[in-house]
């Protein structure tokens, strides 16, 4: 797995208005973290960091960080985006260190045509793994030829490189073809889904909006509901 390399910066405003001046001077707002040390807020430039996404390693891109004369190596913990015009908003970036084994998610891809008569359904989109931090697989490529209906594709019957071991449950299914729905059980569906819209109305009429504490403006260490990396020995960090 290669490294991109780049320049990031110390940041010395923060909350709502250092996060959009950071925003405007085209550079994303960061925070780097993990092994005991102190988070350090940082500036990434936005155009080389979005190329580093869209690399073959997308949101698992090893970035070797140049700050302050030092270099760093770092993942991408949680990237937070624009609900409307999806640009990067925050990031929060996890120190590793060459040789270290992490835990992340990777996409599954699936290869092949359905068969006749079937309906993909697609339970896992990403598979857990822990693997070396330098050595992290882009994607995991999931057969679905020859699979009948009924038949299913399990975690533990994916391929996995060599040194990356599976985190999921084995016995999760990853993708099952099912029958597909005939033209009289559709409009079956489409008839309850009918009479059960006003009620669910009447249940939303009185709920009032959820505003979430944006607090400072800046997203901060994620905690481990929303990891997307972090070392397998140092979960703390």
């Amino acid at each position: 797995m290669s490294e991109v390399r780049i320049t990031a910066e110390p940041r010395t405003e923060f909350g709502k208005g250092g996060a959009r001046r950071t925003r405007r001077a085209g550079k994303v707002p960061a925070v780097l973290y993990g092994h005991g040390t102190d988070p350090r807020h940082i500036s990434l430039p936005t155009r080389e960091f979005e190329r580093a996404l869209h690399t073959d390693a997308g949101a698992n891109v090893l970035l070797s960080l140049s700050i302050d004369g030092g270099d760093e190596l770092a993942l991408p913990k949680s990237i937070q985006r624009d609900p409307v015009r999806g640009s990067i908003e925050h990031v929060d970036l996890i120190l590793v260190r060459r040789g270290e084994k992490i835990t992340v998610e990777v996409p599954v891809h699936v290869l092949g045509d359905v068969a006749s008569g079937g309906l993909l359904d697609q339970q896992l989109t990403t598979l857990s793994v822990s693997a070396d931090a330098t050595k992290l697989p882009s994607g995991f490529e999931v057969s679905i030829a020859g699979l009948e209906i009924g038949g299913a594709v399990h975690a533990k019957e994916v391929e996995l490189p060599s040194g990356t071991e599976l985190v999921t449950d084995g016995d999760a299914v990853v993708v099952h073809i099912l029958a597909a729905p005939t033209a009289e059980e559709m409009e079956a569906d489409l008839d309850i889904a009918a009479a059960e819209e006003p009620t669910a109305a009447a249940e939303a009429a009185g709920e009032g909006d959820v505003v979430p504490d944006t607090g400072s403006g800046e997203g901060g260490p994620a905690d481990a509901s929303g990891d997307n990396a972090q070392p397998a020995a140092d979960a703390e960090g």
